[in-house]
């Protein structure tokens, strides 16, 4: 089940720039905003549930399409959804969620459950990760929200696929899917125009759970075996090791590392860890910031929002929290946390809309909100 949330009443955000972004690389984004009353103790911004989609087994995935308009979730009932993003205006407190809008339902897109997905920068392909080893590579025309032609099934993985990610190749502008699970514990980067693997990259001791990008070249990884490494595709291998042993600037915290998130900028990383733990690190500078603790059980899902004013984390705690990180101008104080959403079982993804501010989260609970 997958929820999406926002703010209610007249408190939805309205500042915004004019004009829709229709892909990853449109001119004319909306402004994202901070906005401080979402932490003010006496009358705080409360965000409402927009839409609910119930599944038969616990909701893993989710997405939102580059462009804003739609997104994707994935089940442990191996159900590939795509739904339409609601409109946000004239939301009341009274509001009750209403059953998602379902565009597409492809089943047994798998042999066992989706457990990440992804689309690409410019929204036109989608690819899904599975307990079965595999990887289904789709082409999606966006002016139509339909998928196109035969989907394109991937076996270099030993493992469960446990997370993916896209890259755009600033050498050529060609698309690559990195991805990365269990078994052998490498990450593989792959043509998406073929589907051949052309780098394997050894250096984690025990299962990559996430992954995420920046810069066209840049990518961060997460595991169990309690670090976060930094990569750059030209070099072939891991540049930095963020460990509990790690480098001068502090180590990261003794938890496998369920979850990475990095800024636009490519200067924040943000990383969860089984023990409920969030980790800032400054990645130009090389350093710890600091290590909170947002939740009480394990963190399994970190995203900074579109201007990293804000971090939304989902925990197995059962809750969905933000963490303010603009409000003291200083990432090095103490920092402001606020519960913004629940479920009624474990939390596995929660992920930003490109533009609104709203999110989507899925739960064991097996249903995705918004």
């Amino acid at each position: 089940m997958s929820s999406v949330f926002d703010l209610v009443g007249n408190r939805i955000f309205s500042d915004h720039q004019s004009g829709m972004m229709t892909s990853a690389k449109a001119k004319h984004k909306k402004e994202f905003k901070a906005r401080d009353d979402i932490f003010d103790e006496e009358n705080p911004t409360t965000f409402l549930k927009v839409t609910e989609l119930k599944d038969e087994q616990p909701i893993r995935a989710a997405a939102f399409h580059p462009g804003g308009e739609i997104y994707a979730t994935g089940s442990n009932s191996r159900v590939l959804c795509i739904c339409a993003m609601p409109s946000l205006t004239g939301l009341s407190a009274s509001h009750a969620a209403t059953p998602a809008t379902e565009i597409h339902r492809i089943e047994k897109i798998h042999k066992s459950s989706v457990s990440c997905l992804a689309w690409s920068p410019c929204g036109n392909l989608i690819a899904t990760g599975s307990s079965d080893k595999t990887i289904k590579l789709m082409r999606f025309t966006t002016s139509t929200h339909n998928f196109a032609g035969t989907p394109m099934e991937l076996r270099i993985h030993d493992g469960a696929v446990r997370d993916l990610t896209f890259m755009q190749d600033s050498s050529n502008q060609t698309s690559l899917l990195i991805s990365g699970g269990a078994g052998d514990c490498k990450i593989y980067i792959c043509d998406c125009d073929t589907g051949t693997p052309i780098h394997a990259l050894s250096g984690h001791t025990g299962h990559v759970l996430s992954l995420c990008t920046w810069g066209g070249a840049m990518f961060a990884s997460g595991s169990h075996d309690r670090s976060v490494r930094f990569w750059d595709l030209r070099a072939g291998t891991f540049i930095l090791k963020i460990s509990p042993h790690g480098p001068a600037g502090g180590g990261s915290p003794a938890s496998p590392a369920c979850t990475v998130t990095v800024d636009e900028s490519g200067r924040l990383l943000a990383s969860g860890h089984e023990d409920g733990s969030c980790m800032l690190y400054d990645v130009r500078g090389a350093r710890v910031i600091q290590t909170f603790q947002p939740h009480a059980a394990e963190l399994r899902s970190a995203h900074l929002c579109p201007r990293s004013f804000y971090l939304l984390t989902g925990s197995f705690d059962k809750t969905i929290a933000l963490t303010n990180l603009h409000e003291q101008g200083d990432l090095e104080h103490p920092l402001s946390t606020v519960t913004v959403g629940t479920h009624k079982d474990k939390v596995i993804q929660t992920c930003w809309h490109p533009t609104e501010m709203a999110f989507l989260s899925t739960s064991v609970d097996k249903r995705a909100s918004l």
